[in-house]
């Protein structure tokens, strides 16, 4: 089984390493910052880090590229409908790719940029997904480039995934995001729950991921938004009811910005 290593870098963000110990293989995804990755191989010269995957454009998700990719000679994969330099392998929907002996499915998740992807790996009894900034522990990311359609699509999509799916998503944002979960479900035990075992983790310094596809359809509103109560609170906080589930995403989507 691969092992996933989280890189702390900026305030929040993680760099994830895929590490084949077997083989001394590392993958590195969504490289905001090159120093971590660098330093992480600089003490483990066994190891040849041989591919990065990229989920979309941002600097913080892409900032490091060009200087690991100089410094080994990795291949690059990244989306095609986003102009990323240094790219090897442009990536579309529905393609998939052969990585240490997995095969990984290439998802197109639009939404916080125009060409998200995310990686789903269906690995015999321990899938795995790296979701970018699309699905979060407990929340989703800001519509930056496309629609609370698009996103709420991408997001389901991802929710149609097995329960058991780990998520690695990008950034510490778990502790923040269930505050906001409890705002719009109160009564809901097992984002409660939740949320105080995030907060006992934070406390100790310890980080919060990965997290799963079930945990995310109990305790992410952002994938519940066809649930009754997500539906109540979005509607008596805008005022008026939502026509649809795309409206009730939008208005906790709105609600979330200015929390």
């Amino acid at each position: 089984m691969l092992e996933f290593i989280a890189l702390p870098a900026f305030q929040d963000n993680y760099i994830w390493l895929i590490v084949d110990n077997d083989h001394h293989r590392v993958a590195v995804v969504d490289p905001g910052d090159a120093v971590p990755v660098i330093t992480w191989l600089g003490r483990r010269p066994e190891y040849d880090l041989t591919h990065m995957l990229i989920t979309h454009h941002h600097r913080d998700h892409t900032g490091g590229l060009a200087t690991i990719k100089a410094a080994t000679g990795c291949k690059v994969w990244g989306p095609a409908a986003e102009e990323i330099p240094g790219l090897d392998r442009k990536l579309d929907d529905g393609e998939t790719l052969s990585l240490f002996g997995q095969t990984l499915e290439v998802i197109s998740v639009p939404g916080h940029t125009r060409g998200h992807i995310a990686f789903f790996c269906n690995e015999p009894g321990a899938p795995w997904l790296l979701s970018g900034d699309t699905l979060f522990a407990g929340g989703c990311g800001r519509l930056f480039e496309g629609t609370a359609e698009q996103m709420h699509r991408s997001l389901q999509r991802l929710a149609a995934l097995p329960d058991h799916t780990r998520i690695y998503c990008a950034h510490e944002y778990t502790q923040a995001n269930l505050r906001f979960a409890r705002a719009v479900e109160p009564d809901n035990a097992d984002i409660k729950v939740r949320a105080e075992v995030v907060d006992d983790l934070r406390a100790a310094g310890r980080m919060t991921l990965p997290s799963s596809i079930g945990l995310e359809k109990k305790t992410n509103p952002f994938l519940r938004a066809g649930v009754a109560a997500v539906i109540n609170a979005a509607a008596t906080h805008a005022g008026e009811a939502a026509s649809t589930e795309v409206n009730t995403f939008a208005r906790i989507r709105a609600w979330k910005d200015s929390f």
